[in-house]
């Protein structure tokens, strides 16, 4: 016998029982991750009030057995509601915050390189920032600078920290 497989309509695939479990799975990290919210998260994310009422029972639980019928429970809720909705919040939580991250390391090494001497930052920094009080991050630099050679706690570091992260904050 020859098939056809243009004839196979996708919709009638059947999920196996271990996709099915992957799944739940899934969804139940998900529930776990929202556990671990604060409620300024929180109320960013789409949820239900059973949903929100749920997380509150859960955070509650000992981590034992019954936070773990708490969490399948979650993830109950997650499949019956609107889990693609949460997901993409949760998403898109985790990458705004991957970016804050990613700046915080950018700003680390441009304030790094300027304490080491690095013209070609110094250059960078005053070129994409117009309006930049150079003399102000010169004087930053060096104090930085003699800090780090007398071994003193890097209070003027921190300092050209804030000041390099408020002049590209400006910028965006």
């Amino acid at each position: 016998m020859v098939y056809n497989y243009d004839d196979i309509n996708p919709d009638d695939y059947i999920l196996s029982k271990s996709q099915v479990k992957r799944d739940m799975h899934a969804l139940q990290a998900l529930g776990e991750s929202l556990i671990d919210m604060n409620e300024k998260q929180l109320a960013n994310i789409p949820l239900s009030e059973e949903m929100l009422d749920a997380i509150y029972i859960a955070r509650k639980l000992p981590p034992k057995e019954a936070r773990r019928r708490q969490i399948q429970y979650i993830g109950r809720l997650m499949r019956e509601g609107n889990h693609e909705e949460i997901k993409a919040a949760v998403e898109k939580m985790q990458n705004r915050s991957d970016q804050y991250v990613h700046r915080q390391h950018q700003i680390e090494r441009y304030r790094d390189l300027l304490i080491e001497g690095d013209k070609q930052i110094f250059q960078t920094l005053v070129t994409s920032c117009p309006g930049l009080d150079v003399q102000h991050l010169r004087q930053l630099i060096r104090a930085a600078q003699k800090e780090r050679d007398e071994n003193k706690p890097p209070a003027n570091a921190r300092k050209l920290f804030g000041f390099i992260r408020d002049q590209l904050a400006a910028q965006d």
